[in-house]
């Protein structure tokens, strides 16, 4: 089976990629012609953990190629993936359609022999039957069927939710566009995916509600969080006790700093634009997205309280920029709220993230800002260390050494990545999420799941 992606952007690489690992040849289309370059040089646009091993193997094997000539991968495809970008609109909120439309109807003069087009772009609802008539107006003789098959990526684990799935879901609307979809699936299927058919507006929908519904679970834990540290109870331990209630569960119930990237903003904000004009608003998703709004902000006061209420002339250590680890996006990040608040407040800012620094510099600048070669070096001289993002390389600081490097032992951690006692343990001056700050020698500090208490 031949197939062409087109778009080399976070889902159509990924999607590209992963299916050339199952043996399928697969041919990426970009119309940026350095991208593709690059991209035979098997140099990645994205940090995606395991994507580049995937990109040589396949290459050397003949199976993944990337090209510009949309017409001639397109004719020689059996099925053809629409990734490109959706952008959100400054106007009204929805995604913008400009590059969907394009590539339909580009895909549409070159259509040759029956060929499946599937959607793969984050769409409105409808913008699947709004495709099948464009192509049909520009080719009306072309043999085709459209389908939706939204994608459920999370960034930093991308090649292991495409491989291993917990659902394929496509919208489909005949039954030989089923029996593709069905062929192009079998391996994954095979290792225990559930194959999911529904109509186009189902299929559209269910990927909005998706990323919603997740993102109301980070809003209202870190609600929940605050009124933790209000009352003195630990949100790890509530965190833990609901989700082992299995009607509810445990993913998606860790406290921060608001979530971010490039879906959850995006489509939470379509949706409750959706539902607007559908006649039936939606105050649950509005509620979330004022409430992801407020977050970011309300950590920026939680930095300038635990400074004794101001960062002016203080310096500030600051480890993770992007909006989550595994990945250098820095889309919707708290990072892009937290340093420009922290900058107008008179502070300097010591900047570390593993991945992100590039895309970081591109979006954080001023000369308050000192880009740092690692968490120690960012920690040099600080006043404070706040940590952001949650990267692995940040679980295992030598407390030792950050407390010599500090000129206060203040750590701000915006993650819950450590346990108290042991940041007690080293003289901290410790703050941290949905749990009680850990002052040395205060007496009022409980204890009582402190030795279970593990990091996030």
């Amino acid at each position: 089976m031949q197939i062409a992606v087109i778009g080399t952007g976070y889902v159509g690489l990924v999607t590209g990629v992963c299916l050339s690992e199952f043996g399928f040849r697969v041919t990426c289309i970009d119309k940026d012609g350095d991208k593709i370059a690059k991209l035979q040089q098997q140099i990645m646009p994205i940090f995606e953990q395991g994507l580049e091993k995937l990109v040589a193997n396949n290459r050397k094997a003949g199976r993944l190629s990337f090209s510009v000539d949309l017409a001639a991968a397109v004719s020689a495809a059996d099925i053809v993936f629409i990734a490109v970008g959706t952008p959100q609109s400054e106007v009204d909120g929805l995604p913008e359609l400009e590059y969907v439309n394009a590539a339909a109807k580009e895909i549409a003069k070159s259509l040759k022999d029956y060929t499946l087009i599937v959607t793969k772009s984050t769409v409105p609802v409808g913008t699947n039957r709004a495709l099948i008539k464009i192509i049909s107006e520009i080719n009306p003789n072309a043999d085709f069927d459209v389908a939706s098959n939204p994608e459920f990526l999370r960034e930093g684990a991308a090649v292991e939710d495409f491989m291993s799935p917990e659902r394929i879901v496509a919208g489909v609307d005949s039954k030989r566009a089923m029996g593709m979809i069905s062929k192009l699936y079998e391996p994954i299927c095979l290792n225990g995916a559930k194959l999911f058919f529904t109509t186009f507006e189902s299929a559209e929908t269910i990927k909005y509600v998706t990323n919603t519904m997740l993102a109301m679970r980070i809003g209202f834990i870190n609600e929940v969080a605050d009124f933790c540290e209000k009352t003195g109870a630990n949100i790890r331990d509530v965190a833990k006790g609901v989700g082992m209630d299995q009607r509810i569960g445990e993913r998606f119930l860790q406290p921060g700093p608001g979530y971010g990237g490039s879906c959850f903003p995006k489509d939470t904000m379509a949706l409750q634009q959706m539902a607007r004009g559908a006649g039936s608003p939606s105050l649950i998703t509005e509620a979330v997205i004022a409430s992801n709004n407020l977050r970011k902000e309300h950590m920026v006061e939680k930095i300038v309280q635990a400074a004794d209420g101001s960062v002016a002339g203080k310096t500030i250590a600051i480890l993770g920029l992007t909006f989550k680890p595994g990945t250098d996006d820095m889309r919707e990040g708290a990072s892009l709220v937290v340093v420009p608040a922290l900058q107008k407040a008179g502070a300097s800012l010591r900047l570390y993230d593993p991945h992100g620094m590039k895309e970081a510099a591109k979006q954080l600048t001023g000369e308050s800002l000192t880009w740092c070669k690692d968490g120690y070096d960012a920690m040099e001289g600080a006043d404070m260390l706040v940590i952001l993002t949650e990267w692995n390389e940040f679980r295992h600081l030598e407390l030792k050494k950050v407390k010599t490097l500090l000129k206060h032992p203040l750590v701000i951690d915006l993650r819950n990545i450590y346990k108290r006692q042991d940041m007690m343990k080293h003289g901290f001056h410790y703050v941290s999420i949905g749990r009680q700050d850990v002052i040395p020698g205060q007496p009022w500090i409980a204890d009582l799941n402190l030795e279970d208490e593990q990091a996030a």
